[in-house]
């Protein structure tokens, strides 16, 4: 019971008001990066979308763990950036405008490709028979529910309330954060008794994917000739992923049921805010000397 309130009230509503947070802190112009640089906006696109989830099954590939591990993975990189990439970017100096675009972008779009990516993703480790096909349509609909939604009712307060949206803003994004740590403590301690051999396992698969994704961000944008702003952005939206989303997915009941998809995102959320951290520093040094 307990295990179940946690996964189908707290887990969907935790990043519901994460995602509410960011879409107070969005207006309709931020948008209007699409349309001023779409060069940059289709370079980090295709970086996320197409990157992203073909190093996830080129990782696996080569990689021998636990299919629901691997599936955990793949599921991670199929998944948006989250709020955390937009905060890294504005302490790392990069292009805030591209990266808030990127994410929301991405979020819409992942909305349609999560399905059908995690659902190959199962056939291919888990063997066809042995796992509960993820739902396209139910998919779709609950990360809508608790993605897309709370973005565009934080935008409309932000838009017709102005003055709350600024107030709301500072603790909605604290409260985020805390949440955050919360979701994934309770991951991990609602497995802790496989936890420190899933560390062992997952661990070293998850940094892999966080520090090639941060490299093949950065060098997809500097092949396609974008400046060293935009590069470092495209850079932390590949490498910083929406682990809570994913942690979400993998644990309802209504959606995958498999709290072992889970660890992986889960610990590759601990582990990004080290790599984020070394990257932000990096690049804020760098972008700080190119603004001079």
């Amino acid at each position: 019971m307990e295990s179940s309130l946690i996964t189908e009230l707290f887990l969907p509503l935790s990043l519901a008001i994460i995602m509410l947070g960011m879409g107070l802190s969005l207006k309709l112009s931020d948008f209007h990066q699409i349309f001023k640089t779409p060069k940059a906006v289709f370079v980090g696109l295709i970086a996320q979308l197409v990157v992203l989830p073909f190093t996830g099954f080129a990782l696996m590939h080569f990689w021998t763990i636990q299919p629901e591990y691997a599936v955990g993975i793949i599921l991670l990189a199929a998944c948006p950036g989250g709020p955390t990439s937009n905060l890294f970017a504005y302490l790392g100096k990069c292009d805030t405008a591209l990266s808030i675009s990127l994410t929301a972008v991405s979020s819409i779009i992942t909305i349609f490709t999560i399905p059908f990516i995690v659902n190959l993703a199962m056939e291919i480790h888990l063997g066809k028979g042995q796992y509960v096909a993820l739902p396209v349509l139910q998919t779709i609909l609950q990360i809508m529910i608790i993605t897309i939604i709370p973005v565009g009712l934080g935008m409309y307060l932000k838009s017709k309330k102005n003055n709350f949206a600024q107030k709301a803003e500072r603790p909605v994004k604290i409260a985020s954060t805390i949440l955050i740590i919360v979701i994934i403590l309770g991951a991990i301690l609602k497995n802790k008794e496989i936890i420190a051999q899933a560390f062992l396992e997952t661990g070293l698969p998850a940094l892999s994917l966080n520090i090639i994704t941060l490299l093949l961000g950065f060098l997809v944008a500097k092949l396609f000739q974008l400046n060293f702003k935009q590069s470092s952005t495209i850079s932390i939206e590949s490498g910083i992923q929406n682990g809570t989303l994913a942690i979400a997915i993998a644990a309802s009941s209504t959606l995958l049921n498999n709290p072992a998809i889970a660890i992986p995102p889960a610990v590759y959320s601990i582990l990004m805010f080290f790599t984020g951290g070394l990257a932000i520093a990096i690049y804020g040094k760098i972008n700080k000397k190119n603004d001079a």
